[in-house]
């Protein structure tokens, strides 16, 4: 079992940044890859980033590349997600996720919710 803590989430103008941190406790962290999802109202939940194990690779959907960077630190169990330029479109509850292999058998936190108002 995995826990998963997000916060960092809140209201930020256009073009502002925000940082999100997910604590993980329950197991060893470096077993797992660690990803950022986001769920925008009366839309499915959709994939921002994801960070392997030792942190050498990263992904990022198309839309937040150049804007978003996704960290860990391995020796505090938190991985990060940086977020610069934000726009109206990126506003959305931010879950973190930890797998071992695909995400959807993984462990999900409760969400933070962040919010660029148009």
């Amino acid at each position: 079992q995995v826990q998963l803590v997000e916060s960092g989430g809140g209201l930020v103008q256009a073009g502002g940044s925000l940082r999100l941190s997910c604590a993980a406790s329950g197991r060893t962290f470096l077993d797992y890859n660690m990803g950022w999802f986001r769920q925008a109202p009366g839309k499915e939940r959709e994939f921002v980033a994801g960070i392997i194990r030792r942190g050498e690779n990263t992904d990022y959907t198309d839309s937040v590349k150049g804007r978003f960077a996704i960290s860990r630190d391995n020796a505090k169990n938190t991985v990060f997600l940086q977020m610069n330029s934000l726009k109206p479109e990126d506003t959305a509850v931010y879950y973190c996720n930890a797998a071992r292999g695909s995400p959807l058998y993984g462990y999900w936190g409760q969400g933070t919710q962040v919010t660029v108002p148009s």
